[in-house]
């Protein structure tokens, strides 16, 4: 049931059909397994005779040719499950698997992934060419093979005229270019990068984050990225899991985990985030509305719950627009407060306002000449009015 033979026609149009059918089932099927999949995943350590879970029941796919980003604090468990996946770490319980096969116990030069830190480790006595092209020397790869490869994932990491600089001769950047060309030379399935920006200064780690994406974009290879950068997380994913104690709090797209955090510590962690709480005054088909004063209301979309249950919320600074009255629309979400400091930032302004119900809010301003040729710039003790869309009014929970 070869092409040569539909061609030549020697199968009939039911088999020709089927052969087609069963094609498309198998490539289908290929596209739908994960690249890399974790199920149930536990890793407990002992420590001066204790047990500690330093990874807790993770299960997650990530996709063929996606840029995945494990984000956290400080031991959270995102290194350690990075470690698994690359085969450094054995779990305790649970399943790892690359493309479809168990690679649980599998050691990690036998898995068709390679991984980038954040020390670059690149030999110092060798140019760059030769770096580069260490692993390739390694397998036996021929002569012509490895001089092509290099030079071209040299042009891809934008590392062209530099095959004959040692790595002293280069800036940090520069350094952990070649290390991403080291790793990637080999043509691994899938990439893991533990915060390989972290030893760069801010400008050029904002600047390497475009370039890693776009790399990745470039070479379509699986990339999964550790990090405690929210910023470095919301710029370059995919996809984002957000992990806190050894377990993913929130698995989604930035956007998503940005404009709708799932917990507290997912709201707190991802930007700056204002929590809000207060007893249901009513609901009204499906809002609901705390009311903390006169005109003073949060209207919240979308939340199951009935008048008296406690509600709490989030709502981003950026959301929030300060005025100097109550307004009129009563199907804004309204607070008056007073503020309490005013930061100029340049493009922007912060302000720190404290409501007369006590709660602590951060706005976020735009310096645009309108608002200054209608005045709207608020000083520190200045009583303000905050508004913002119900729409902004997002309901979370609390994992405490």
């Amino acid at each position: 049931m070869s092409e040569r033979q539909l061609k030549q026609g020697i199968l009939t149009a039911p088999q020709a059909s089927a052969a087609a059918s069963t094609a498309a089932q198998a490539t289908e099927a290929a596209a739908a397994t994960p690249a890399i999949e974790l199920r149930g995943v536990v890793k407990e350590f002992r420590s001066r005779g204790e047990t500690v879970a330093a990874v807790r029941d993770v299960s997650v796919a990530i996709a063929e040719g996606e840029f995945f980003s494990l984000l956290g604090p400080s031991g959270c468990g995102k290194t350690t499950t990075m470690r698994m996946i690359a085969g450094f770490e054995e779990p305790t319980r649970g399943t790892v698997y690359l493309h479809g096969a168990d690679v649980t116990l599998t050691p990690p030069h036998q898995r068709d992934v390679n991984m980038v830190f954040q020390s670059y480790a690149l030999f110092p006595h060798m140019n760059v060419f030769d770096n580069v092209a260490f692993g390739l020397r390694r397998k036996k790869t021929p002569k012509s093979e490895v001089t092509g490869r290099v030079t071209e994932i040299l042009a891809v990491v934008g590392l062209d005229g530099f095959a004959r600089r040692r790595p002293k001769e280069m800036s940090g950047g520069q350094q952990q270019r070649v290390a991403l060309a080291r790793a990637l030379v080999n043509r691994p399935r899938a990439l893991l990068l533990d915060e390989p920006l972290g030893a760069l200064d801010l400008k050029l780690r904002q600047s390497m984050q475009i370039e890693l994406k776009r790399i990745q974009r470039e070479v379509g290879i699986t990339f999964v990225y550790v990090t405690h950068d929210q910023g470095e997380a919301l710029t370059m994913s995919d996809r984002i899991a957000v992990m806190n104690a050894g377990v993913i709090e929130q698995l989604a797209s930035p956007r998503d985990i940005y404009e709708h955090p799932r917990t507290r510590f997912v709201a707190g962690f991802i930007g700056t985030s204002n929590l809000l709480a207060g007893p249901v005054s009513r609901v009204t088909g499906t809002e609901a509305v705390i009311e903390l004063g006169e005109g003073e209301r949060i209207i919240v979309p979308g939340a199951d719950v009935a008048p008296g249950d406690e509600l709490e919320i989030t709502v981003r600074p950026e959301k929030i627009t300060l005025t100097t009255g109550p307004g009129a629309d009563p199907a804004a979400c309204a607070l008056r407060g007073t503020v309490t400091e005013a930061v100029y930032l340049g493009t922007s302004t912060n302000y720190n306002v404290t409501t007369s119900s006590g709660a602590e809010v951060v706005v976020f301003t735009q310096n645009s000449s309108a608002a200054t040729a209608q005045g709207l710039v608020p000083q520190r003790g200045d009583t303000v009015w905050l508004h913002w869309d119900p729409a902004n009014s997002y309901a979370i929970g609390s994992t405490e």
